[in-house]
Formats: structure tokens, C-alpha cells, sequence
């Protein structure tokens, strides 16, 4: 698994680029802009996955952990969520897409290219409505929910962002009091790359209740998982 994605993030990827003058995120956005259907999401989606797993892997949460993360979002029927790094706008599209009218998803990105396409990807699926884009670290963001975004606390939160920020922003999230009981954490790839320090902390804190998602690294036979983690109180 490291072996296949060092070839594709570190040479194919550089190769690629260097010979199209563009990055892979631009490439997945022309193609979604030539291949989906503007306004459905389950059309965008469904695009992205076929690039990822046709042309070029890319970091998606894909399709298999994506029922997994469509599973738990029916389950909370959540009105306010975060997602903790947007990358091309997926995840924030399925998410939006199963979000009933006037709930709200707010979605957190650090890299400026990606939250530039993250927002053309949700505008062309039709969610900007109920998708507002982030643009900043999680650590400045997360603080600032409560009075300038006027979240009060948060029904879910998908952590798939950097690994080594799913602990402390974990914790910045209970410190803000975003979290009440009753709400859920879902932390994508805590297997492949892995997430140890998370699983630790959620596991071993009363304040959680947490189940295992066995399943693979998208778009790979790579052995990964997901952690749900409800917070207690």
C-alpha cells in the first residue's frame, strides 16, 4: 500500500503534472466539469469515484468508506456538521446531498488551491446553499464557530484532515463546548496512513463511546478503517 502511493502521489503524480501544466486536483475538476451533471450530486460523486479508481488514485474518502460516512450522516440526521479538510469538495457533496432543508455543513480547508476547487465542485453539484467552505487551519477556525459562524454545538464532525490534528482538534472542539451529548465524530483513514494517537484518546476517554469501521483505503485493496466516536457528555 505505501509502495503504490508513494508511486502515485510522489512520481506518477509530479510526472503527470509537469507534462500537463496542471495538478491532479484541477485534472479531477475537468473532469467533473465534463462528465457530471450540473446540479445533482449523486452525478458529481459518482464522477469523482470513477476518475479515482480509472485515471488517478486521489485522497477521497471513495465509495466504500463513503457508505459508511452516508450511513452515519442518516443516522445523526444532523442540522449543523463539520468537516475537517475539504480536499476536492467530495466528501462535502455526499454529505450535503443526504442533509435535510436548513441544515448546515461547514467545511474546513488549509490548502488555498484545494478549497479554490472545493468550491467550484460544490457549486457545480448544486449544495452551495448548505455547504459553507472554510478557508484556514482548523486550529484558528474551530474557536471561531461559535460566534462568528453562530454555531451553537455541532450534531456531527468528519475528521479527514491531517492525522496528526484529529487529537487536539478533538480536544479544541470539547474545550469550545461545540459538543453535546449525543454528538458524533466519524475520523476517516485511522488505519492507512493511521490515526494512533486518536484512536487512543477517543477509546480510552469516558467522554466517548466508540465502534470500529473496518474497510479499505479508497480506491485500493489497502486495509484502513473508520472511528465513530459519540461524545457522551
Amino acid at each position: 500500500g505505501t509502495a503504490a502511493l508513494i508511486w502515485n502521489e510522489m512520481i506518477w503524480e509530479k510526472v503527470t503534472n509537469f507534462i500537463m501544466n496542471q495538478s491532479k486536483e484541477q485534472r479531477i475538476l475537468n473532469f467533473i466539469l465534463q462528465n457530471a451533471v450540473r446540479g445533482d450530486p449523486c452525478s458529481v460523486v459518482d464522477t469523482i469515484d470513477k476518475y479515482c479508481s480509472q485515471k488517478e488514485w486521489a485522497m477521497n474518502v471513495g465509495n466504500e468508506k463513503g457508505l459508511i460516512l452516508d450511513k452515519t450522516v442518516e443516522e445523526v440526521n444532523p442540522s449543523v456538521a463539520l468537516e475537517l479538510g475539504s480536499y476536492c469538495g467530495y466528501s462535502a457533496v455526499r454529505i450535503a446531498r443526504l442533509l435535510k432543508a436548513g441544515a448546515r455543513l461547514f467545511t474546513v480547508e488549509f490548502n488555498p488551491e484545494f478549497a479554490a476547487i472545493a468550491k467550484q465542485v460544490i457549486e457545480f453539484a448544486g449544495v452551495q446553499d448548505k455547504v459553507k467552505l472554510l478557508e484556514g487551519p482548523s486550529e484558528e477556525i474551530i474557536p471561531q464557530l461559535k460566534k462568528k459562524y453562530e454555531v451553537d454545538t455541532l450534531d456531527f464532525v468528519f475528521l479527514d484532515h491531517w492525522k496528526d490534528r484529529y487529537t487536539p482538534d478533538t480536544i479544541l472542539l470539547q474545550e469550545c463546548n461545540l459538543l453535546r451529548k449525543g454528538s458524533v465524530l466519524l475520523a476517516d483513514n485511522v488505519i492507512f496512513p493511521g490515526a494512533p494517537e486518536f484512536l487512543k484518546y477517543v477509546r480510552k476517554n469516558p467522554h466517548f463511546q466508540c465502534t470500529n469501521y473496518p474497510s479499505h483505503l479508497e480506491y485500493m485493496e489497502v486495509e484502513d478503517a473508520m472511528e465513530k466516536a459519540v461524545f457522551l457528555g
